[in-house]
């Protein structure tokens, strides 16, 4: 009670200066309101002090100096000692207070960055932890579980595109436009850096002033340097995968030479094209050289088709012209040893040797014409030609084919008449030849 009433506004001598007399608690005695003013500023300060020094127990002197004792309510005057445990009870519960509020819980996918005077201090893992409250200590959540990214060359769509972003410089000295999203997070490792002594969580937060702006920058930076690598064909059609890994390592390359705490964990090219004024002459050229393509690889298939063919028939003519001249080589083989033989008969009996050779020639040479001699020297007009022999003697000979009718009439006098001269000019002819034979031995 005696501390709210140092507080009590009601108390009609609030401000109205020392009322130390023995009268004080008379309302009769007391100075007549009407006739009082408002309460003066040094008045009520005055009174606030001296309720402030009853309430911690301290005795005040007499007279109207200023620190005359107020007036006790009810005359209830704490002792000391009960102040002092007052005061120790209230400085325990506050320091109790302050303690937990050193108590702090770090979610799943976080970790907790602890600094002391604003000093990193270490890096904890989820779950519930304690620090030395502030301002001692105090603790910032960094999320390292999310992954973030960022667009470069347009803004949520590809047909949003911003040149000053896109355009790039190639290696044989020509222009695209290059559209790529870069996907990063943030280092799990609680292992402090050997140059800085931090983890990376603690260098995300206190190595750079933007880390989203640096992400940027590098990524930037790091495409511009490889595409100024690669030729204009190589970006646009071959190696655009290469690219981006290369980009990837390149960025990641840069981040830890800035100890950013950051992990860049891909690379998306999205679209790479020539300029919008010049995409029409380009898809041009594009053209050309794919009708160059198709004709480069249908030669080619042309080529992997006749070549082997060629090859083919060249292999087989040369077996066939070493098979002919095996052959006759070795029918020259024989026939000379044949003569040799026939020599060898020759000089013992020279007329039979000599018959013998001449009738064999002549079956040799009529077993190879389709002419039949006729001696009709016996006028013998009846003869039997064996036809069917004749025919099969002659193997892969056809017999001629027939006349027609109106044809055999009016040529077969003709027919008669030279076959009878025929006959006798190939019998005079024979025994010409036979005489010429003998004489040539």
């Amino acid at each position: 009670m005696r501390f709210f009433n140092l507080f009590n506004l009601n108390d009609p001598g609030w401000g109205r200066g020392s009322q130390n007399n023995n009268n004080s608690d008379d309302p009769s005695k007391r100075p007549g309101r009407p006739n009082d003013g408002p309460p003066d500023l040094d008045q009520v300060w005055n009174d606030f002090n001296k309720r402030l020094k009853s309430l911690f127990g301290k005795k005040q002197g007499g007279g109207n100096n200023g620190f005359d004792r107020p007036p006790q309510n009810n005359g209830f005057s704490p002792s000391p000692k009960v102040t002092r445990l007052g005061i120790v009870f209230i400085i325990i519960a506050a320091l109790a207070l302050w303690l937990v509020s050193g108590f702090y819980i770090v979610r799943e996918g976080y970790v907790g960055v602890v600094t002391q005077f604003g000093r990193y201090q270490t890096t904890v893992l989820p779950g519930m932890h304690w620090h030395m409250p502030t301002p001692i200590q105090s603790v910032e959540k960094v999320d390292v579980s999310s992954v973030r990214n960022f667009t470069f060359g347009y803004k949520n769509d590809l047909n949003n595109k911003v040149p000053a972003e896109s355009l790039m410089l190639t290696e044989d000295e020509n222009i695209v436009e290059v559209q790529f999203a870069v996907h990063y997070r943030l280092k799990t490792e609680l292992t402090p850096d050997a140059a800085t002594q931090r983890s990376p969580a603690a260098d995300f937060l206190f190595s750079m002033v933007n880390p989203t702006e640096a992400v940027r920058q590098s990524g930037e930076t790091a495409m511009r340097e490889i595409v100024g690598k690669e030729s204009m064909n190589n970006i646009l059609y071959e190696s655009r995968t290469a690219a981006a890994n290369n980009v990837m390592k390149l960025m990641q390359q840069i981040l830890n030479r800035y100890r950013s705490g950051i992990e860049v964990t891909s690379v998306a090219i999205q679209n790479v094209q020539p300029p919008e004024q010049v995409q029409a002459a380009f898809e041009d050229a594009i053209k050309a050289g794919q009708d160059n393509e198709r004709q480069k690889n249908e030669g080619n298939a042309y080529a992997s088709k006749v070549i082997p063919e060629a090859r083919g028939r060249a292999s087989r003519l040369v077996e066939s012209a070493e098979g002919y001249r095996e052959a006759i080589v070795t029918q020259a083989k024989g026939l000379a040893s044949r003569f040799e033989s026939v020599q060898a008969e020759y000089a013992k009996a020279p007329e039979v040797t000599r018959e013998r050779i001449y009738i064999s020639t002549l079956r040799e040479v009529f077993e190879n014409t389709s002419k039949v001699l006729l001696d009709t020297k016996d006028g013998n007009n009846m003869m039997y030609l064996p036809i069917d022999k004749i025919l099969e003697g002659q193997t892969g000979q056809r017999p001629p084919p027939r006349k027609p009718a109106s044809d055999s009439s009016s040529s077969s006098s003709s027919t008669d008449t030279s076959s009878t001269g025929n006959t006798t000019a190939t019998r005079n002819d024979n025994r010409l030849s036979r005489d010429n034979f003998d004489r040539s031995r």
